[in-house]
C-alpha cells in the first residue's frame, strides 16, 4: 500500500526576490523531518534559489524524475529550519511582573519571552540584578504615568489674564529658577540610570523613561512661567548647585533612588504643595499642581524599591544612612537654601507689604520646612528605621531640599 502523493506547491510567476521562500516555509511547517515537497513555478531563476534557500535552512533538494506533475524540484524537510530554536533560551517569561532575579547578559535587548538565539553580543547592562532595581508596583505606576501625561499647551492656559505687583512677580520668577535648576538634576539622574538597566526589567525602564519625561516638561512650565510676563530668570547659587550636583555623582541605584526621589522629590511635594496653596495667579497654581502629581508618582516607586530591597535585606539600611551621612559632609560648609529662594517664598506667603503678613508669611515657610522634615522621617520609619534614627537623619537632608 502507498500512502498519500507528496503535497505540491504552485508558484506560479512569484520568484524569490518577491517573498516565495515565505509560501515555502509555510508549507514545509506542515511536514515532518524527511517529508517531501514539491516545487513548482515559471520563474526561469526558482531552481537556483530554491537550492540556496533550502542549503542555508537546512533542507535539501532532489530534482525530480521526469512527467512529476511539473514539479521544478522536491524539497526534502530538514530539522534545522524551524526546528533551529528548539534549543535555545527564552528570555524569561513575557508577562507583566515575571521576572527573572538575575536575566543573562548574553540576553542583550531580546525581548522578554523571547527565544534567543545564541551568538549574539552581551548588552552594556550593569543593572541586572532585580532587587537592585525592582518594585512589584513598577507596571501600575507606569500605566498610571502613561495614563496621567498631560500637554503643557493644551493642560495650561497661558493665556490667563493677570497682573501682579512687580515684587510679586519677581518672587515668582526667582522661584521658577530654582525649581527649573532642581527638575534638571531630577532628569539627569534616572536618564543616567535608565540606560544601565538591562531591559529584562522593562518595566522600570518604561517608569524612569516617563520618570524623565514628567521633568523635561516640568522644566517646560516652570521657564515659561518665568517668561512669561517679560521678566529674565532669578538667581543660582553656588551652594545649591554643589547639593545637586552630589545627586549626579551617586553610582548606585538604590542610594541615587533615595536620595533623589525618596528624600529630595518628597520634599518637593511639600514645597509645590505650598507653592500651589499661595500661588498669586491662575498659572502658578496650575503648573505647581500638575508637577505635584508627577512627582508623587516618583517619590512612590522610589519609596516601593527602597522598601522592597530593605525588607530583603535590613542591613541595607546602614548603606541608606551611610549616604544621607557622607552627603551631608560633603554639604557641612556650603549656605544650603538660596536666600533669595526663601525670602520668595515669605513674599509669595505674605501676600502684601505690611509687617503682619511678612511674619505670617515667614512663619508658613518654616512651617513648609517643619512638614518636610516631617514627611522624611515618615518615609524613613516606612523603610525600616525606628523614629529616632529617621529624624536624625532627616534633619541631616541637604538645606536646599533637593
Amino acid at each position: 500500500m502507498t500512502g498519500p502523493d507528496p503535497p505540491v506547491l504552485r508558484l506560479g510567476p512569484l520568484g524569490f526576490e518577491r517573498g516565495a521562500h515565505l509560501l515555502v516555509q509555510h508549507a514545509l511547517r506542515g511536514l515532518r523531518p524527511g517529508e517531501e515537497l514539491g516545487v513548482a513555478g515559471s520563474d526561469p531563476a526558482l531552481s537556483v534559489h530554491l537550492r540556496a534557500w533550502c542549503r542555508e535552512h537546512g533542507h535539501r533538494v532532489r530534482t525530480p524524475e521526469p512527467g512529476e506533475h511539473g514539479v521544478r524540484e522536491w524539497v526534502v524537510r530538514g530539522r534545522s529550519d524551524l526546528d533551529r530554536w528548539s534549543d535555545a533560551e527564552r528570555a524569561g517569561d513575557a508577562g507583566p511582573g515575571r521576572v527573572l532575579a538575575r536575566p543573562s547578559p548574553a540576553w542583550g535587548l531580546a525581548a522578554r519571552g523571547a527565544l534567543v538565539e545564541s551568538g549574539g553580543p552581551e548588552g552594556p547592562f550593569d543593572l541586572a540584578d532585580r532587587d537592585h532595581v525592582w518594585a512589584d508596583v513598577a507596571p501600575a505606576l507606569y500605566a498610571r504615568a502613561a495614563a496621567e501625561q498631560w500637554d503643557p499647551a493644551s493642560a495650561v492656559d497661558w493665556d490667563t489674564p493677570f497682573v501682579l505687583p512687580e515684587e510679586i512677580e519677581r518672587a515668582v520668577l526667582q522661584v521658577m529658577t530654582y525649581l527649573v535648576e532642581n527638575e534638571q538634576a531630577a532628569l539627569v539622574v534616572p536618564a543616567r540610570l535608565l540606560a544601565r538597566i538591562h531591559p529584562h526589567f522593562r518595566e522600570v525602564l518604561q517608569l524612569l523613561a516617563v520618570q524623565a519625561a514628567d521633568e523635561a516638561r516640568h522644566m517646560e512650565v516652570f521657564t515659561r512661567r518665568a517668561l512669561l510676563k517679560g521678566g529674565g530668570m532669578g538667581t543660582s547659587s553656588a551652594g545649591g548647585r554643589q547639593s545637586l550636583g552630589t545627586l549626579l555623582t551617586e553610582a548606585d541605584f538604590s542610594l541615587a533612588s533615595f536620595l533623589l526621589s525618596v528624600l529630595g522629590e518628597g520634599s518637593f511635594l511639600n514645597l509645590l504643595g505650598f507653592l500651589e496653596r499661595h500661588a498669586p495667579d491662575p498659572v502658578t497654581r496650575r503648573i505647581t499642581g500638575l508637577a505635584r502629581r508627577d512627582e508623587a508618582r516618583h517619590v512612590a516607586f522610589g519609596v516601593a524599591h527602597l522598601h522592597h530591597r530593605a525588607t530583603l535585606d535590613p542591613a541595607f539600611r546602614a548603606r541608606l544612612r551611610s549616604a544621607v551621612e557622607r552627603r551631608h559632609d560633603v554639604l557641612v560648609d556650603t549656605a544650603g537654601l538660596n536666600q533669595d529662594v526663601f525670602d520668595s517664598l515669605v513674599v509669595l506667603a505674605a501676600g502684601e507689604w505690611t509687617p503682619r503678613a511678612v511674619a505670617r508669611g515667614h512663619d508658613a515657610v518654616v512651617r513648609l520646612q517643619g512638614e518636610m522634615d516631617e514627611g522624611r522621617q515618615r518615609r524613613l520609619v516606612h523603610l525600616g528605621f525606628p523614629p529616632d534614627e529617621a529624624a536624625e537623619l532627616s534633619a541631616l537632608h541637604t538645606r536646599n531640599f533637593m
